[in-house]
């Protein structure tokens, strides 16, 4: 399966924020969309970075409470690792994996497209074996 193909399953909704705004604010859009990534856009179109739960924990353990002002440019990453939609489900899930991140950004001809998490990688795999059992189980009993 192709990411393509997931993001036909899943939607292509990116929730994005803009990086002067403050960590307060990417906290109210990550609660407010239950997800665990903002996509960080100046133009709304353009990747400047990402930005998750984790970069939130990790500086308000180094920074205390003073992050919430902060804005999200500070605390972001600007190296983004992206994929094509073309991209197999299975080489996008070892690439999640050995670089231990969990949201990649999806690209093509230069424009995002998406977004995958780890949790829609998981979900398309435990379906995928659900299916596989249910499939063995009508061989079997039919």
């Amino acid at each position: 399966m192709r990411i393509s193909d997931l993001l036909r399953q899943k939607g292509n909704l990116v929730v994005m924020v803009r990086p002067e705004q403050s960590v307060t604010d990417l906290l109210d859009l990550l609660a407010e969309h239950r997800v665990g990534a903002l996509i960080v856009s100046s133009d709304g179109k353009a990747l400047d970075g990402i930005v998750s739960e984790r970069d939130v924990v990790r500086w308000l353990q180094r920074s205390g409470l003073s992050l919430l002002g902060l804005p999200v440019s500070d605390i972001m990453t600007r190296q983004v690792r992206t994929c094509p939609p073309e991209t197999d489900l299975d080489e996008l899930m070892r690439v999640m994996t050995e670089g231990r991140f969990r949201h990649v950004p999806v690209i093509d001809d230069g424009r995002l497209v998406g977004i995958v998490s780890i949790g829609d990688v998981v979900k398309h795999r435990i379906d995928e074996l659900q299916s596989e059992r249910d499939q063995l189980t009508a061989y079997i009993t039919g």
